[in-house]
């Protein structure tokens, strides 16, 4: 999967389950370029979600939310997920 494949799923899906106002998702791979481990093949994201359902949850509630909206893409294709909701 490339980057921008990646990141076209995770927007799409981010937005069919959660009501955002805005959304910005970033590939923050080089973070891990050396890391132990990491393969190339997954990617580290960094998402910046203006939500004000989210804000409603507890940080849990809302990472529980977005991780389970992600979660065929974190088992094949991310390292990390970095999460801002602001």
């Amino acid at each position: 999967m490339d980057i921008n494949n990646l990141i076209s799923i995770i927007k799409e899906k981010i937005l069919v389950e959660i009501q955002c106002e805005d959304l910005k998702i970033e590939d923050k791979s080089f973070l891990h370029k050396n890391h132990k481990g990491n393969d190339g093949s997954k990617f580290h994201i960094k998402l910046t979600i203006k939500s004000e359902q989210l804000k409603q949850y507890s940080k849990i509630e809302s990472n529980k939310l977005i991780y389970k909206t992600l979660d065929e893409e974190m088992k094949k294709f991310i390292h990390s997920l970095q999460i801002l909701i602001i």
